[in-house]
């Protein structure tokens, strides 16, 4: 396909989303199944610039004076695919497959700057009834912080220390530019694409099925070094998901001890039995999806809670960029009850001198420290534990990482210690 027919096909895309109420991954699915004729690097191409779009949506029609998909497309093709604005004009000519040629008000849009005093959930391209969450999680950086989370993620790996050494990961992927990252001890990161290109298929690689590594943000990584599970501990991940950070404990633990693995959904839990498998972890047990009344029966005997709570998913925005435009209060709202839910059963699990790590992959107050200081109001033989790492981050209490800040995904994560 020419670069014309891919800014088409993007705007029928984004069109079928809207009309449709549709995820980005639904609609460019099923866009490729009706179009057989484009290539896996068209459809990859088309991708990136639907993402784009939907990453920084509310600057680019400010820009363009229009929400319509065609407007934002254009707007957003100079740097999706790294070309000129005149370039982005001359690919709308009419020709068949191609957009209609641009009218006089999509070339002013073009070369429009935004105004200095555009208010900054615009700039920050997040929903404007989150801008008093902004301001009391950034304050003036609110603006900045959004920006960072509407550009394109770097690909970030976890070195299985218990198979591979992070120089011989770095070895296996020289091809794709690896470097180590910059906080986490274990970490491999691989650049986000720059122009149509795509991020590579690292769990295509040899290295991956001999389980040298996982496919792990940055963030989550360091929040499980924070958790610091040690060896021959008894550890309970909560939520544990498809068990990203379960994995990352049980190298920690050197597979001594024992982790329990639970999430109340199984199919959220399905993926990581052959994840154990591959990383030759055998210190996990996975309990029963779902049979909080056996959770329950474990009492308080754990050494270490770690209870990765269901959340809005707003420190995820440059990996699910559509999540954003599609949460509303009533989520807010539900995800903190589930968020109290989640840390009233933890409290009964951790035994007295144990620990608890609180972690949400949200940037929002009311998900993070709100949520700690009413629990601890309510449990006061909970208190906050100081956050150290490495020597590279340090904290008298809970941090929060942020792409702006730290280059992760945005997390929190705040450790605590139940009174003996």
């Amino acid at each position: 396909m020419k670069t014309g027919a891919r800014l088409a096909a993007a705007v029928e895309i984004l069109d079928d989303m809207a009309a449709h109420h549709r995820t980005a991954q639904l609609a460019l699915a099923d866009w490729g199944k009706s179009h057989r004729f484009a290539g896996s690097g068209d459809r990859a191409a088309i991708g990136t610039l639907v993402y784009d779009v939907l990453r920084r949506k509310q600057s680019l029609a400010a820009k363009m004076q229009s929400e319509a998909s065609r407007a934002l497309v254009l707007a957003a093709a100079s740097r999706a695919y790294g070309i000129t604005g005149e370039a982005v004009g001359a690919l709308a000519d009419g020709s068949e497959h191609a957009l209609a040629p641009l009218s006089a008000d999509e070339q002013a849009g073009l070369s429009r700057e935004l105004a200095a005093d555009t208010p900054a959930h615009i700039c920050g391209d997040y929903p404007e009834w989150l801008q008093a969450s902004f301001d009391r999680a950034f304050g003036a950086s609110a603006s900045a912080e959004g920006a960072a989370l509407a550009m394109r993620a770097p690909v970030d790996l976890r070195v299985n220390s218990l198979k591979a050494d992070r120089e011989k990961v770095l070895k296996a992927l020289a091809h794709f530019g690896a470097v180590a990252t910059p906080i986490s001890p274990l970490g491999v990161r691989i650049a986000a694409p720059e122009g149509a290109g795509k991020a590579p298929h690292v769990e295509a690689e040899a290295a991956h099925g001999k389980g040298w590594f996982e496919v792990q943000d940055e963030g989550s990584q360091i929040a499980a070094a924070i958790a610091a599970a040690g060896p021959r501990q008894q550890v309970l991940d909560l939520c544990a998901g498809s068990g990203g950070k379960t994995l990352a404990m049980a190298a920690a633990m050197q597979n001594t001890g024992q982790i329990n693995a639970y999430d109340r959904d199984k199919s959220q839990l399905r993926p990581i039995f052959e994840r154990l498998k591959r990383a030759g972890v055998r210190n996990v047990q996975t309990m029963t999806a779902g049979d909080e009344a056996g959770l329950r029966r474990e009492g308080a005997r754990f050494d270490l809670v770690l209870v990765d709570a269901p959340c809005t998913g707003s420190g995820t925005w440059r990996r699910k960029p559509d999540a954003k435009w599609r949460l509303k209060p009533q989520n807010l709202a539900q995800r903190q009850d589930e968020q109290r839910a989640v840390l009233e059963l933890a409290a009964r699990l951790v035994k007295p001198g144990g620990r608890l790590v609180y972690v949400t992959c949200s940037v929002l107050p009311e998900e993070n420290q709100d949520q700690i200081d009413a629990f601890i109001t309510a449990h006061p033989q909970y208190s906050k534990l100081p956050v150290t790492m490495e020597g590279l981050l340090a904290s008298a209490g809970p941090v929060t990482l942020t792409p702006h800040q730290n280059g992760t995904d945005g997390f929190f994560v705040a450790p605590l210690l139940k009174s003996k």
